[in-house]
């Protein structure tokens, strides 16, 4: 699947500068983009990020309670012609609180020719799906003939990870699931163990699943003092860490003495080292994703290297999804028209 690049495309089913398109949630969910198509639409995103072609400054956000943040997410990738924002926030205690979702938020996407708006859609599945194919496609790219994979949370977006892992993995043979709900791991496993061709095993503990996978991940909190459940000792040669909670779930030494840190984005982690997420200082980088993925810095150069992953969410990612949303919407006849 290729980036949607046709302005006459969308001009044939909205009348630019006068309307846009509203998707709610259901609607974006209902379109069924599969996952391998935004496996591949994330690729193109990395890859023009691994190219240095495109514009995206760090997310600025803002912190009405200390354990929540809004975060604008804007980018512009100029060889697909797409611009957008992602507005996005995160309330930890809603589900308990409030029974309501931890992440809501929005997307907007413009015309690159006027600037006018051309669609707003729900972010929410959106983020869900394009943050686990992230993880999986460096997985793949660091660490190519991992048989097995570790999961650390097993919410949406664990659930997502195992989806994801099973299908850009080939070599994949066992999943492990740890979370601190035991009853969470049990419901991902029995959800996703009769549709998918391998074994999803629940952890016993964070060390015996750390002990047990070549390739880790961990979609947990995001707290500025690190919880370091996984202790340092327990990563060993060969491993690879793929975090998306920061500096939050790992032992902060691991990130510090691993062979490579590579992040999905040096300003956002510099931004976040900035507001206190990395009380010890960020280690230093080697690389961003997006440029392991285009071939232009090294991955994994020898069995034995610790690579620790750091991918904490892109706009130029978000922007890749939505405008194949987008496009999907409009030839299908989905959402809802709202003049400007």
């Amino acid at each position: 699947m290729t980036f949607p690049t046709d302005q006459q495309r969308v001009a044939d089913q909205l009348t630019i500068g006068s309307e846009l398109l509203y998707l709610s949630r259901g609607d974006v969910e209902d379109l069924q983009l599969t996952r391998d198509a935004i496996l591949e639409l994330t690729r193109q995103a990395l890859v023009e990020h691994g190219h240095h072609r495109y514009e995206m400054p760090a997310k600025i956000g803002v912190h009405p309670y200390d354990n929540v943040f809004y975060h604008a997410m804007p980018a512009y990738l100029s060889g697909p012609g797409i611009v957008g924002m992602k507005w996005i926030e995160c309330y930890p205690d809603n589900p308990r609180t409030f029974d309501l979702p931890q992440t809501t938020g929005l997307l907007v996407l413009n015309d690159v020719d006027t600037g006018v708006p051309l669609a707003i859609m729900d972010s929410a599945w959106l983020t869900a799906m394009r943050t686990p194919a992230v993880t999986v496609l460096a997985a793949a790219a660091l660490h190519p003939d991992a048989t097995t994979f570790g999961m650390f949370g097993c919410g949406v977006q664990g659930i997502e990870h195992v989806r994801y892992a099973a299908l850009a993995m080939p070599k994949l043979e066992t999943i492990f699931v740890y979370d601190t709900n035991e009853a969470a791991a049990d419901a991902l496993i029995a959800e996703l163990q009769p549709e998918l061709d391998l074994r999803i095993i629940k952890g016993e503990s964070p060390e015996a699943v750390t002990k047990s996978a070549e390739v880790l991940s961990s979609a947990t909190v995001i707290l500025r003092e690190p919880l370091a459940v996984v202790k340092d000792e327990w990563v060993t040669a060969g491993q690879t860490v793929l975090p998306c909670d920061l500096n939050t779930f790992w032992d902060p030494r691991t990130a510090r003495r691993a062979d490579k840190y590579i992040v999905d984005s040096i300003e956002e982690h510099e931004l976040f080292a900035s507001m206190g997420y990395f009380p010890d200082g960020l280690p230093e980088v080697a690389a961003e994703t997006g440029e392991v993925l285009a071939g232009v810095s090294p991955g994994r150069e020898n069995s034995d290297e610790i690579i620790v992953n750091s991918n904490i969410g892109m706009a130029v990612c978000d922007i890749a999804v939505g405008h194949a949303i987008m496009h999907r919407a409009l030839e299908r006849g989905v959402g809802v028209r709202l003049r400007l």
